[in-house]
């Protein structure tokens, strides 16, 4: 397994560049790095010093690096499905149906990517990964997908084996699947939580969840708007889980200001590139192992106290909302909506008070 690290920020900070260095750092170090970027464009080649496309290149020692390109990723994924079509499936129908003559649609960029990077992840062949996504909002988004899958298979699931629908068609899901599969496949594997679709998405909520696995840094130059957007993007990551270390300032020193904005992280001031040496960049990067195990948590639970405590900067009472369906909770902050599944304890307790207070929602059951 490998740490993931990637990068928040406004367009224009130097996002790119502060993954390279990353990326440099850690390989110096002796780890086995992969930058992976979804920059599709020659500016990451000419960054590195080397064309950089959808195949991996080496671009030196212990460092590699591979550009997200959703064509080729679509075709593979395809290719692998028609693979498993085969397997279980006695007339396989998508044999005619070829990856190379396939267009992306909107939103697939995301899900392919996260697909591979999981891949790369499993391969056991890097250290460190270093993410490069070609928008913040899209990162999250990506990053937040196991746990909004999961959320959509645990509901809809649930909503399927109580409709009247489910209840007719159920006595003939085993004899039709049989005539069609070439598995056994009866109706208690059909509706079981536990099947591998439902793993993998587990695996991925743990990951993300894991400031050990999967880690982010805030970058932000000192322009307002820089500022305010690495402050939203702040909170829409504790949102989906995600551990933020701390924040680089890039081409700028660390003011009070910017200081208290960000408080409790720690902000680190990036000197401006002015040449090919990447040294000084690199030497003022921070230890980001260390400061992630220090790093806010985006939530905390108190079984005892029965309180759910989120960590939310960036935003203000009037721009959270909570509600409750059945065993779990939501929270809309922003653009992003997260559903808590609570522990036994707590779960189908109703809500008895919410309080939100130094950047903090407390739920109390």
């Amino acid at each position: 397994m490998s740490l993931i690290l990637t990068f928040l920020g406004k367009g224009g900070t130097g996002r790119t560049t502060l993954a390279i260095a990353t990326a440099k750092r850690f390989a110096a170090a002796g780890k086995r790095v992969l930058l992976a970027s979804q920059d599709i464009t020659p500016a990451l080649g000419l960054l590195l010093g080397t064309p950089v496309g959808a195949e991996l290149t080496e671009v030196e020692t212990n460092l590699k690096a591979v550009s997200l390109q959703s064509a080729p990723l679509l075709e593979q994924s395809w290719e692998e499905v028609k693979n498993l079509e085969k397997q279980y499936v006695r007339t396989p129908f998508f044999k005619n149906v070829y990856g190379q003559e396939l267009g992306v649609l909107p939103g697939m960029d995301s899900a392919l990517a996260l697909n591979r990077l999981r891949e790369y992840d499993g391969s056991g062949d890097y250290d460190v990964i270093v993410y490069d996504g070609a928008a913040s909002q899209d990162t999250l988004r990506m990053l937040g997908m196991p746990e909004i899958l999961s959320w959509y298979f645990r509901r809809f699931r649930r909503v399927v084996l109580e409709s009247d629908f489910w209840k007719a068609i159920s006595p003939f899901v085993q004899p039709v699947s049989s005539a069609v599969l070439s598995v056994d496949f009866s109706v208690e594997k059909f509706t079981q939580e536990n099947n591998p679709a439902n793993n993998i998405l587990d695996e991925g909520k743990a990951a993300v969840a894991d400031p050990k696995r999967v880690m982010a840094y805030l970058v932000t130059t000192e322009n307002e708007a820089a500022v305010a957007t690495a402050r939203y993007l702040w909170g829409s990551a504790q949102q989906v889980g995600l551990t933020v270390g701390g924040v680089l300032l890039n081409q700028g020193g660390a003011t009070n200001t910017v200081a208290a904005t960000f408080k409790p992280l720690s902000i680190h001031s990036i000197p401006q590139r002015t040449s090919e040496d990447w040294q000084a960049l690199i030497d003022a990067l921070p230890d980001f192992i260390k400061e992630a195990a220090i790093a806010p948590k985006s939530i905390t639970i108190d079984e005892a106290k029965r309180q759910v405590s989120l960590f939310l900067p960036g935003f203000d009472k009037k721009q959270i909302k909570l509600t409750q369906y059945g065993p779990e909770v939501t929270i809309e902050a922003g653009d992003q909506r997260r559903n808590i599944v609570l522990p036994d304890s707590l779960r189908g307790k109703p809500v008895t008070g919410a309080k939100f207070q130094n950047e903090s929602l407390t739920i109390s059951f």
